[in-house]
């Protein structure tokens, strides 16, 4: 299950996320933005505790937004929703986000106490300068001294494992800067790494700037070799890129990661949140107003049919292809085609047309075939997954109405 807290002090120059900046002196217990967060918990208690039928949950992630805003508390109490309504299967992944700006010691220990086995630190650089430009709040000095009680607490067997975020491709950076940035990351022993590249969202104080020509950042040839670096360096002190944007250790692969991009079902809580528990995508609004509106038309009127099981389906065969390619393993067509409802003509017709519009990248090394299992080549398909999937989508778009409908049981 995912969790949103859409709070946090202040907006990223970078982020167009649902969330709600309080302010810097916001906390979840008391002052500036304590009643807005205690109401829009109400909220989340109440869509938690409106789903009557679900499995155990193996993974827990609680992400934002900054929920280390909140209290081990108020965190508790989510899991104790969860707990009653669901179950939490033992040995289950829960992870909490953190922000080296809104977290201590003592709430580290508070969180570990309430049942926090996996910490995801959202670091973006180690760089002063460059948090400055992209409006964290946080030092290189907090950061290193985060990452090192997070550290302890693997060390000593009271998490399972950490992850931590970082952001390539930002202003001003260079191969040279871009070096330091993944050396010191790897000092810090982190066994989980989500590496991003900038995307300049509208809406964004990034693109403003961008629009006025206030931004520089590095050319397409200079993204490339910045991402090439990365995989390189990281495959060569024992991280495996599993994903587009996520390298681990041996045994650090985030298991709530790989439910999602396995396209295995998955329930999500909050405002802005997606949701697919019964195979049927959902997304919540991404205003306050509106998501309390909505939790109201769920009580008084029912669930969303999505969110009932007897209304069961597979994933949109598409959606498997787009989240499935990002995996290091990629997909096998011929398996999702059939559990989609294809016949053995349908799979033969339509999947040709998918391999014609491929081919291109196959021959330049970007894709790979073995059998019917088809992935992204590392680094070099990675870098231009999203050319791959245009194609992909382009071709879906061009099959019959019979083909992409929900197939008929």
């Amino acid at each position: 299950a995912y969790l949103h807290i859409p709070f946090c002090h202040r907006r990223c120059f970078y982020c167009d996320f649902a969330v709600v900046p309080l302010g810097d002196r916001a906390n979840g217990e008391a002052g500036p933005g304590s009643a807005s967060i205690k109401s829009y918990l109400t909220l989340l208690h109440k869509e938690i505790d409106l789903v009557q039928e679900g499995f155990p949950l193996s993974t827990v992630y609680i992400g934002g937004g900054t929920p280390s805003l909140l209290t081990p508390s108020q965190i508790g109490s989510l899991l104790d929703h969860l707990r009653n309504g669901f179950g939490i299967q033992d040995g289950a992944e829960i992870t909490l986000e953190v922000d080296p700006a809104s977290f201590d010691r003592r709430d580290l220990e508070g969180f570990l106490e309430i049942g926090i086995n996996r910490f995801s630190l959202g670091g973006q650089s180690f760089d002063d300068d460059l948090l400055l430009k992209l409006g964290r709040r946080h030092t290189r000095k907090q950061l290193l001294e985060t990452c090192k009680w997070i550290d302890e607490k693997y060390k000593n067997g009271e998490i399972l494992s950490w992850s931590l975020d970082l952001i390539q491709n930002l202003p001003g950076h260079q191969l040279e800067s871009w070096l330091l940035e993944i050396e010191q990351a790897v000092a810090t022993s982190a066994p989980h790494l989500s590496i991003y590249d900038l995307s300049i969202e509208p809406g964004t104080v990034f693109d403003w700037k961008k629009n006025r020509g206030q931004i520089d950042l590095p050319n397409e040839d200079l993204a490339y070799e910045i991402d090439n670096l990365t995989s390189t360096y990281l495959r060569k002190v024992g991280f495996a890129r599993y994903e587009i944007s996520n390298y681990a250790l041996p045994g650090h692969t985030s298991r709530h990661n790989r439910v999602y991009w396995s396209s295995s079902g998955w329930w999500g809580f909050g405002m802005g949140a997606t949701s697919a528990p019964w195979g049927e995508r959902l997304s919540r609004p991404r205003t306050r107003e509106e998501y309390k509106n909505w939790i109201d038309k769920q009580e008084k009127l029912g669930l969303h049919s999505s969110l009932l099981s007897k209304n069961a389906k597979p994933i949109d065969l598409d959606d498997q292809l787009i989240v499935g390619l990002r995996k290091r393993e990629g997909i096998d067509l011929q398996c999702l085609a059939k559990e989609w409802g294809w016949d053995k003509n349908q799979c033969e017709k339509y999947l040709t047309l998918l391999k014609v519009r491929w081919k291109e990248f196959e021959e330049r090394g970007m894709l790979q075939n073995l059998g019917e299992r088809v992935f992204l080549t590392n680094p070099e398909g990675m870098e231009i997954s999203n050319q791959v999937l245009v194609e992909m989508l382009l071709w879906w778009d061009s099959l019959p109405e019979d083909a992409v409908g929900p197939p008929i049981a």
